[in-house]
């Protein structure tokens, strides 16, 4: 633990949204509701498989949740479930504002 933050809570929403398609399909999911895999395909521009195994990372991560329904399954983004990251990145705003505070500070000293 570095700085009184718990990183491994935080690794499994960084290394999902760390890939560009798999934000993008949450960023979707946040932004219009829940839709169902074909529907994510279309928007995505990748292959059907291909955005299911990016949900699969999304889900593991807690960032997605699923619903079936007959022969299609429905996905909806949790935002709940970046609060890890946005924990970590508070304490380092906190930590990187201290420092600039003291940077300023300095250099009024130092005029």
């Amino acid at each position: 633990m570095v700085l009184g933050v718990k990183p491994a809570h935080a690794n499994p929403v960084f290394r999902a949204l760390a890939d560009p398609t798999r934000r993008a399909i949450f960023e979707q999911l946040s932004r219009q509701g829940e839709q169902t895999v074909h529907a994510l395909t279309r928007y995505a521009g990748v292959s059907q498989p291909a955005v299911s195994k990016h949900l699969t990372v999304l889900k593991r991560a807690r960032l997605v949740r699923h619903r079936r329904e007959g022969r299609e399954t429905h996905y909806r983004a949790q935002p709940d479930a970046l609060a890890p990251m946005v924990d970590w990145l508070d304490h380092y705003g906190a930590f990187w504002r201290d420092r600039f505070d003291r940077l300023e500070s300095l250099l009024e000293r130092m005029d």
